[in-house]
C-alpha cells in the first residue's frame, strides 16, 4: 500500500509518497502565488493551492502503481480563512496565518471580550494570525462578502473538501481558529456568537487520523486512482510536523531550530498556563500540546554571521568558542520582537554584559546561547504545568550545528535526540493516511516503527549546572528592559 502526504505551505505544496513500512518512496514540491494587496496583507487563491495539489500528485506517483494508493491526508499552514458561499464556491482570497491586517479585531477580542474569557471559551487568546479576528475583520470591512458566507474553512481543508466533498477539519487546525473549545473538542457557542456565525458555517470536526471521507468518482478518474482512498482529516503544520518526529505521548518535546523556533510539548492531559504564554490545542493523536513560538532563532545566528561578522564559515566561528557555561555577555534573541512567551512585538534584540576583555567568539557564543535561554523560558511555562520534559527531538537548520545542540541540551538539561528524515508535515500527514487505513493501531504505534533517532546528546551535570546559575541571570534581563524598550519606539 502506498499512502500520500499533502503539507499544504505558504510558499509551496509539499507531497510525499510513502508505503506502509514508513520509507519514502518519492517527494514533490510544486509552488503557487503569494499576494501582497496591501502592506501588512497576505493572501492567496484557494484554486492555486488545489491546482498544484492536483499536479503534484500526479507528478509524485509516476512510475509507482496507482492502484497501490489507499490513503491521503494533509499537514498545512494553520489559521487560513477560506470562506464559500452556498454553492461552495471561493467568495475572496484567503487571508493567511502571516497577515496582519486585524489589529483593531484582537484588541477587541482581547481587551473587550477579554483575555479571560477568551482563555476560558478556547484555551487561548487572539493574535493577529488566528482565523476568528479575520471573520470579524470581514464582517467589519467587507459586509457583502460576509452576508455571503455559507461555510468556514483552513487551508488544507478545502483541499479535503476538493477530494471528497466533505466540508471537514481536524481538532489541531481548528484549535488555532479561536473558535474552538479546546478542552472539550468542540466548537465553541460562545465564540460563534461573538463572531456573529453559526455553528453550521463551521465544518464537521475529526480526530486527525480519522478517515472523512473516500476520494470523489471525477477525482479517482482524474489522478488514476482507486475511488476507494481514503482520505483523513489530518492536522495543522506544527501537530502534524509532530508525528513526523514521534512527539506523541505524555511529555514528549520536539525543538524546532528554523528562522523562528519552536517548542512542541505533547501531554495527555489538557493544560493551560496561566498567563497564555504558550499555546494551548489538541493534538494529532487525541490529546493536547503545548507550542511556544519565538520569532527569531536560527535567523539570529545568521543575522549576526551575515550582516555583522560578514562570513559565511559558522564552523569557523563557532570552533573558536572556548569554555561552555562561563560567557558573561548575554544576547536577548528578539530582532523581530517575541511571541512566546511575552508575545511583544516591541521586544528588541539585545547585547549586555560586555567587557574590554570581550571577543568575538563571546559575542557568538551569547547567540547561540541567547536563543537556547529563549526556548527554557518556554519550557519553564510546561514544566510550570506539571509536564514531566525528559528529552526533546530536534530539528531545523540550526540543528545541523553539534555546537548548538550541546548548548541547548545542557541549558535544558535535558537529553537532544537527532533524527533520521526530517520530512515534517508531508510525512506525518501520509503517517496519519496510514492509520486511517488501519496499517497501525494509532499515531504513536506508527511513529514507534517509523521515526528513527540517530543520534543523542546527553547533558553533562557539571555544565548544565553552571547554564542553570546563567539561566537565572538571563531571565532577569527582559523583564528589567520591557520599559526601555516601549519607549524606544
Amino acid at each position: 500500500m502506498l499512502f500520500i502526504g499533502i503539507d499544504l505551505g505558504t510558499s509551496a505544496v509539499k507531497l510525499l509518497l510513502m508505503d506502509e513500512s514508513g520509507a519514502v518512496k518519492n517527494i514533490v514540491s510544486r509552488e503557487y502565488p503569494l499576494y501582497f494587496p496591501h502592506p501588512g496583507w497576505s493572501e492567496q487563491h484557494p484554486k492555486d493551492w488545489y491546482k498544484e495539489t492536483m499536479n503534484g500528485i500526479k507528478e509524485l506517483l509516476e512510475g509507482y502503481k496507482k492502484e497501490d494508493v489507499a490513503g491521503i491526508s494533509f499537514g498545512g499552514q494553520m489559521h487560513g480563512l477560506v470562506i464559500l458561499d452556498e454553492a461552495d464556491e471561493v467568495i475572496r482570497p484567503a487571508i493567511l496565518w502571516n497577515d496582519g491586517r486585524t489589529i483593531k479585531e484582537c484588541d477587541y477580542l482581547n481587551n473587550e471580550i477579554g483575555k479571560e474569557n477568551l482563555s476560558r471559551y478556547t484555551a487561548n487568546i487572539s493574535f493577529t494570525g488566528f482565523t476568528a479576528p479575520k471573520i470579524l475583520w470581514v464582517k467589519n470591512e467587507e459586509p457583502e462578502n460576509f452576508a455571503r458566507i455559507k461555510k468556514i474553512m483552513l487551508p488544507k481543508d478545502f483541499i479535503a473538501y476538493r477530494l471528497t466533498g466533505v466540508h471537514c477539519t481536524d481538532v489541531s487546525d481548528a484549535s488555532g481558529m479561536l473558535l474552538l473549545d479546546v478542552k472539550n473538542r468542540r466548537w465553541s457557542a460562545k465564540m460563534c456568537e461573538i463572531c456573529h456565525i453559526t455553528e453550521d458555517m463551521l465544518p464537521k470536526l475529526y480526530e486527525s487520523y480519522e478517515c472523512v471521507g473516500t476520494v470523489l468518482p471525477e477525482i479517482a478518474k482524474e489522478l488514476g486512482i482507486p475511488s476507494t482512498v481514503k482520505v483523513a482529516a489530518g492536522a495543522g503544520d506544527n501537530a502534524a510536523a509532530a508525528v513526523a518526529t514521534g512527539t506523541v505521548g505524555e511529555g514528549r518535546c520536539n525543538i524546532s531550530l528554523g528562522t523562528s523556533g519552536t517548542i512542541f510539548v505533547s501531554s495527555n492531559t489538557f493544560g493551560v498556563d496561566v498567563n497564555n504564554a504558550l499555546h494551548a490545542f489538541c493534538d494529532a493523536n487525541g490529546a493536547y500540546h503545548l507550542m511556544g513560538c519565538m520569532l527569531s532563532a536560527a535567523s539570529c545566528n545568521k543575522w549576526w554571521m551575515d550582516e555583522i561578522i560578514g562570513t559565511k564559515d559558522y564552523a569557523a566561528e563557532q570552533s573558536a568558542i572556548g569554555k561552555l557555561g562561563e560567557n558573561h555577555v548575554y544576547f536577548l534573541p528578539y530582532l523581530m520582537g517575541e511571541r512566546s512567551p511575552y508575545n511583544n512585538p516591541n521586544a528588541r534584540g539585545t547585547f549586555i554584559g560586555m567587557t574590554m576583555d570581550t571577543t568575538r567568539a563571546d559575542m557568538t557564543q551569547a547567540v547561540l546561547e541567547g536563543v537556547a535561554f529563549a526556548l527554557r523560558d518556554s519550557f519553564e511555562v510546561a514544566r510550570s504545568l506539571g509536564i514531566d520534559i525528559r528529552a526533546a527531538k530536534i530539528c531545523g537548520g540550526g540543528a545541523k550545528s553539534p555546537l548548538w545542540k550541546k548548548i541547548i541540551a545542557n541549558v535544558l538539561n535535558i537529553r537532544v535526540d537527532v533524527l533520521e528524515t526530517e520530512e515534517g508535515p508531508s510525512l506525518g500527514g501520509a503517517m496519519l493516511a496510514a492509520v486511517a487505513c488501519g496499517v497501525y493501531e494509532n499515531v504513536e504505534a506508527a511513529a514507534k516503527q517509523i521515526v528513527k533517532v540517530v543520534d543523542s546528546v546527553e547533558p553533562d551535570a557539571a555544565l548544565a549546572a553552571k547554564y542553570e546559575a546563567r539561566y537565572q541571570q538571563f531571565k532577569q534581563i527582559y523583564p528589567a528592559l520591557c520599559p526601555v524598550f516601549d519607549a524606544i519606539l
